[in-house]
């Protein structure tokens, strides 16, 4: 009969002793993956940014242009920008949206170019996010160049 309520006490004293050790590894598991995630997120954001630093002459133009809401397409987010032209010559814009979960927190980023607005029209495109976005979210303009 000791040998019964031994085994059970063992494997107690054993989870005892090695549970801290397996949560710490998950832990650290999941903080790896955080990192990994956080990095290639301000990879994309990077990459995003230089993409807007290669526009030439652009003039901000962030409040010409404006995010409507997003879906999902397929695996994706979407969002409809759309850039009202207010000069009187015919211009291309080029848009950093950043889309955002429903705390405000980055998740990614897009450069989308919608060419040839005429001059007092809108034109629209569809910014697509980089890679699947879980939950709710919401397309903003980072940055607007018109050239």
């Amino acid at each position: 009969m000791s040998r019964r309520r031994t085994a059970p006490a063992a494997a107690l004293l054993a989870l005892a002793a090695f549970g801290p050790v397996a949560l710490t590894g998950c832990d650290e598991a999941k903080e790896a993956a955080g990192g990994i995630v956080s990095s290639a997120t301000a990879a994309v954001a990077s990459a995003a940014q230089e993409k807007m630093a290669e526009v030439k002459d652009g003039i901000n133009a962030t409040g010409d242009v404006k995010a409507g809401p997003t879906s999902t397409d397929g695996d994706r987010t979407v969002a409809e920008i759309t850039a009202t032209n207010p000069t009187d010559k015919t211009a291309d814009y080029t848009v950093m949206v950043n889309f955002r979960d429903a705390d405000g927190n980055f998740l990614d980023s897009v450069v989308l170019n919608i060419d040839g607005v005429e001059a007092g029209k809108s034109k629209s495109g569809t910014a697509r996010s980089n890679r699947t976005l879980s939950g709710a979210t919401q397309a903003q303009i980072a940055q607007a160049l018109r050239h």
